[in-house]
């Protein structure tokens, strides 16, 4: 029990250590900049349609996440930048999460949150965001339904995306974590 507890301990501080690339604050910040355009990119090219989803919408978020799960406790860290905050200035965030459930294993994921709501953005932004979401998907075919395909309805005017390595998650959990900004990035 020891050797499993210690192993929870040292998945907790790898992931709370995670952050941008880079040895000064501009290079950290072209790091979360890459990450969003490498992102955005990959689901653009799973769901053509997410493109024409963002350009509507109100502004975006963009987060890479590093998650681990040792039998029922989990943790998880990540970062990235949120578009489109009040005339488009770019606010740099981090997210943590904790959380219990069954489970053993990495996950390595990017999370595109897309804000139709102008008052859903403000309050991600200005007071952070306290995440209890678990939501699963029904895959649907492109030329049905409203065009969210592959997104999850998080809150109301919000939607997520969540790529993993393997494509576009078709379920999302968000549960136990918390959103706010990055002191030193912004």
């Amino acid at each position: 029990m020891s050797r499993i507890l210690m192993s929870f301990f040292i998945a907790i501080l790898v992931s709370g250590c995670m952050s941008p690339k880079g040895a000064t604050l501009a290079d950290k910040r072209q790091s979360v900049q890459t990450m969003r355009v490498n992102t955005l990119n990959d689901l653009y090219k799973i769901n053509p349609y997410a493109k024409n989803k963002i350009n509507q919408a109100n502004g975006h978020a963009v987060f890479s996440n590093l998650g681990f799960n040792l039998l029922w406790l989990s943790t998880a860290s990540g970062w990235g930048v949120v578009k489109g905050y009040k005339g488009g200035k770019d606010v740099y965030m981090n997210m943590y999460s904790a959380g219990v459930g069954l489970g053993l294993g990495v996950k390595d994921f990017r999370g595109v949150f897309v804000f139709s709501s102008k008052d859903a953005l403000n309050q991600f932004v200005e007071e952070g965001w306290d995440a209890g979401v678990q939501a699963d998907a029904v895959a649907k075919s492109d030329d049905k339904g409203d065009g969210w395909g592959g997104a999850i309805a998080v809150a109301p005017g919000v939607h997520l995306y969540q790529i993993t390595r393997q494509g576009l998650a078709l379920q999302a959990t968000i549960q136990g974590t918390k959103f706010w900004k990055d002191s030193d990035l912004n």
